[in-house]
């Protein structure tokens, strides 16, 4: 079942997609990897939605990925004494840590590490951006502000700080508990919310230990400025477009979208475009052409994914939407344009071995017009690092290891295939030349490049490229 377009979809689950037969219907329609968003999904659903991924995976006897998103801390007021209450401009506002029940001049700001870490000049966002404040003076446990942007406030209104560096973890109680759940789940993605700086990323690692891999969610303006050493440690990114819309000037966020994409790809990590891309298929079965265009400029970039959240989990139209997303990412494939972008990006390999045979790969096959290249990967690295090439042949990713190519499900362009362990290289070389024929990659004659490591199943050695000919048999010669 082979994708005729390179980016691939990530479709979040929820009330209108968790059946079988709906999952059945979105990976069909085009979904490679499904999100379960642990903010609406209880431990007991969690472990049923990857139930029903599988079955659908052992259906169609393809690998899918299915990646995990904590809620991440969540940052809320207390309550006001008498219902809602209206703050006006130039009025100021008060946030200490009294739990008395608050009013049109004051409220709790259950949230200690906040109150000690506020500076005089810091803004802070209440209620997703509808109000803003600004920090002017600070005494212990009390933070004393400005209103800049007034509006209503009632109970347990969301609290973000776009300045401010707080000392917390991006793990809270929940996220601890719900990460132990899915990993035993056996998911293969976590997506970290809310993240600050790469020592949150460390921290899930210490819990996951490589029983899934970690994706970090930049949506925080403090993450932004730390983007290179969050990317050195996390295995992906997550381009957050929701709540980083609220922290930082909406304008911003499409510079930093290509900025974060064009970092992944350096890195050779996988880059996730989310947030609003089909948004108004939650109730219309046409997008608009502002979301055509932004699905279509996310492809453009060379996004490894972009992704679909209440448009699949809870919309009127999920299989329309991936159907859509699907046609909109192979219109722009097609495009010459398309694979001219993604040279014109292309920088130098860097001073590694696995690099330098990646880059010389991809020019032998664009050079030789060969008909694919065949990545042999136990750990992912080899294909990650080809991906990152971005060439015009397809990539064929082939493991022994299943939760490896359920990983790579989300890699550009990457066709992920389940090849069992072999030790000998040219009967390896031979069966992998036998299933790019028949996964209908390859026809017969067609010449292949392989790249691995050798020897067999040494994860990150990547050390060989081999040209093969496709034979009669369907093997290689």
């Amino acid at each position: 079942m082979r994708r005729l377009r390179r980016a691939k979809i990530v479709a979040t689950l929820g009330p209108a997609s968790s059946t079988v037969e709906m999952i059945t219907r979105l990976f069909e329609a085009g979904a490679d990897v499904f999100r379960i968003n642990m903010s609406h999904t209880s431990h007991d659903k969690m472990r049923e939605l990857v139930a029903a991924i599988r079955q659908v995976e052992t259906d169609h006897e393809r690998p899918i990925g299915i990646l995990v998103d904590l809620q991440g801390p969540k940052l809320r007021l207390g309550t006001f004494a008498n219902g809602p209450v209206l703050v006006a401009n130039g009025e100021r506002f008060t946030l200490d840590a009294d739990p008395a029940p608050g009013d049109a001049t004051r409220v709790y700001l259950p949230h200690p590490e906040i109150l000690a870490a506020a500076q005089p000049g810091h803004t802070l966002l209440l209620d997703d951006g509808k109000v803003k404040l600004v920090v002017e003076a600070t005494q212990p446990n009390t933070i004393v502000t400005r209103v800049v942007v007034g509006g209503k406030l009632s109970d347990r209104k969301g609290v973000s700080l776009p300045d401010t560096t707080v000392p917390f973890s991006a793990l809270a109680e929940k996220d601890r508990s719900d990460l132990e759940a899915a990993l035993d789940a056996g998911i293969d993605w976590v997506a970290l919310s809310f993240i600050q700086r790469p020592e949150d990323i460390a921290e899930a690692k210490k819990i996951t230990r490589g029983r899934a891999l970690i994706m970090a969610k930049i949506e925080k303006p403090q993450a932004v400025h730390r983007l290179a050493e969050i990317l050195d440690i996390a295995d992906a990114l997550m381009v957050a477009r929701g709540d980083l819309g609220v922290e930082m000037p909406l304008e911003k966020v499409p510079g930093v979208q290509k900025q974060m994409t064009r970092a992944a790809r350096l890195a050779g990590k996988p880059v996730v475009v989310a947030t609003q891309m089909l948004e108004s298929m939650i109730t219309s079965p046409v997008p608009t052409r502002a979301e055509v265009s932004d699905v279509a400029n996310a492809v453009y970039e060379g996004a490894d994914a972009v992704m679909l959240s209440a448009e699949s989990a809870a919309g009127a139209h999920p299989i329309l939407a991936v159907e859509t997303m699907n046609k909109i990412a192979e219109e722009v494939e097609r495009e010459s344009e398309y694979f001219e972008g993604l040279a014109a990006q292309r920088l130098a390999p860097e001073a590694t071995g696995a690099d330098a045979i990646s880059a010389a790969a991809r020019q032998i096959a664009e050079t030789l017009d060969l008909a694919a290249i065949l990545c042999l990967t136990s750990s992912g690295a080899t294909a990650m690092r080809v991906a990152r090439e971005r060439p015009k042949p397809p990539i064929i990713a082939l493991s022994p290891k299943l939760e490896t190519v359920r990983r790579l499900s989300i890699l550009w362009d990457a066709h992920c295939v389940y090849m069992e362990d072999e030790k000998d290289l040219d009967l390896t070389i031979k069966r992998a030349c036998s299933i790019a024929y028949r996964e209908g990659i390859v026809k017969l004659g067609q010449r292949v490049i392989l790249v691995a490591g050798v020897p067999l199943g040494t994860p990150g050695a990547t050390n060989m490229v081999r040209i093969a000919y496709i034979s009669d048999d369907g093997g290689a010669d």
